[in-house]
């Protein structure tokens, strides 16, 4: 799991997350907006919408526009679309496998955008199955480590149904049963921890190891990916050293 947790800390470091918080915002509200839709407008009835309300405070969402967001999916505004939640894959540089997960009003406008990163990226797109074996679905939690007991808060996440916590610098990295997700994202939010990211990623089952070279070509095709307004999330099975982190975080 190291691979996920390092690429989320090298974002933090350069400052993506916040400067395309318009965007976030954005791909949060579409995300919430159909979680109302399919399973209504109560949280506490509905997971799914538990889950994205939860990634919109990670993502410090104004609660306005949440609440906008869920009577959109109720019926409550006019500009409501039909959207769908579909996922591509993929292989890039070095043979590593791509999870790329999309929710989407157009999915021949989506599919063409995605294989358009692909292939200029030097990956191509592969058919359905080909790759998602090799992944696990898992939730995944960001919490600050600033002024963290982090035995408290790993006795407190495995009580509310964690797999693994991970302590890497200035960030805490919990793994949940995807099920589990929303809640202890929740009873971390309780205890008064600062959750930086919430969200449903693929896990590889068995990471892999490529040259420094490959690396970043894996990366950028994952930053790119990422810029496309309908993709909510990436996975590899790429590891990361920390020799190529070390070298990012001081780039």
């Amino acid at each position: 799991m190291s691979g996920h947790s390092k690429w989320s800390t090298i974002k933090r470091k350069k400052g993506a997350e916040d400067a395309k918080r318009g965007k976030i915002f954005t791909r949060i509200a579409r995300e919430i907006t159909q979680a109302a839709r399919e399973g209504g407008g109560d949280p506490n009835a509905n997971a799914a919408l538990r889950l994205a309300i939860e990634k919109a405070r990670a993502a410090n969402m104004p609660k306005d526009n949440i609440e906008r967001a869920i009577q959109r999916g109720t019926g409550g505004g006019d500009d409501a679309v039909a959207l769908e939640s579909v996922t591509y894959e993929g292989y890039a540089a070095g043979g590593a496998a791509i999870l790329v997960d999309t929710l989407t009003d157009n999915k021949n406008r989506t599919l063409a955008e995605v294989k358009y990163v692909f292939n200029r990226s030097g990956g191509s797109l592969a058919s359905a199955g080909s790759v998602a074996w090799q992944f696990d679905q898992k939730g995944l939690i960001s919490v600050s480590a600033e002024k963290v007991d982090f035995d408290a808060l790993f006795l407190l996440a495995a009580d509310a149904g964690a797999e693994d916590v991970i302590e890497e610098g200035e960030s805490i990295t919990i793994y949940t049963p995807r099920e589990a997700l929303a809640e202890v994202a929740g009873k971390l939010r309780q205890a008064g921890y600062t959750i930086e990211d919430a969200k449903l990623t693929w896990v590889a089952k068995n990471e892999i190891e490529l040259d420094r070279d490959d690396t970043l070509k894996v990366m950028g095709l994952i930053e790119k990916l990422e810029e496309l307004d309908d993709v909510s999330n990436v996975s590899s099975n790429v590891s990361i050293s920390d020799e190529i982190l070390e070298s990012l975080q001081v780039a």
